[in-house]
């Protein structure tokens, strides 16, 4: 018998929905850390062929010639944001987005945004207002899902910046306490693996 997720039946017709929008964050991290998203994508009770076609979908919107812009299609996705705040990063002014994924209740999806436009400066995982984050001083404590890019580039000052290997994907170069160098490797800003 073939496991049949919540989509098999007609995955192009249900509206496309949070619970579809973390299998389209899954699926990035399935190349690091396939055993996490395997115990996620069951928690969601999808098959993988529903995170393939929730991926496929997801792509499809990102990219249609007349398709919404980046900040209304994350709300035709995920609803309003939980909260939006302003911010300031160096000399720019921007907006912050924030919804929740119940994936990963102590974090939140953030968007930032120029208040009032449509294009989306960066877009990742944050953790939420007033949940406590981990404690980072090893290596030992940096375990994959744990911890997001700006949690570790608090912790280990001066951290610097890498392109990552892909789009939604960040690298973070930093030295440990012990003064062994390590590059950090993200994915949508969540930690998968030290390199």
């Amino acid at each position: 018998m073939v496991d049949k997720g919540p989509f098999d039946s007609a995955p192009s017709a249900a509206p496309f929905g949070p619970v579809h929008f973390q299998l389209v964050l899954l699926r990035r991290m399935a190349d690091f850390q396939p055993g996490l998203v395997e115990e996620a994508r069951r928690e969601l009770g999808a098959s993988i062929a529903d995170m393939r076609e929730a991926n496929r979908r997801w792509q499809a919107m990102a990219r249609a010639p007349r398709g919404r812009g980046a900040v209304s299609r994350y709300r035709s996705v995920l609803g309003e944001p939980e909260s939006r705040t302003r911010r300031r990063i160096g000399d720019l002014e921007c907006e912050a987005l924030l919804w929740r994924l119940p994936l990963w209740p102590d974090l939140r999806f953030e968007v930032l945004t120029a208040p009032g436009a449509r294009t989306v400066w960066n877009e990742w995982l944050v953790r939420a207002p007033g949940a406590p984050g981990p404690e980072l001083r090893t290596a030992a404590d940096l375990r994959p899902w744990s911890c997001t890019v700006d949690e570790v580039a608090r912790a280990f000052p001066p951290a610097r910046p890498q392109e990552g290997s892909a789009p939604t994907r960040w690298r973070l170069a930093f030295t440990l306490p012990d003064g062994e160098a390590c590059v950090a490797e993200f994915t949508w800003g969540l930690l998968q693996r030290l390199v």
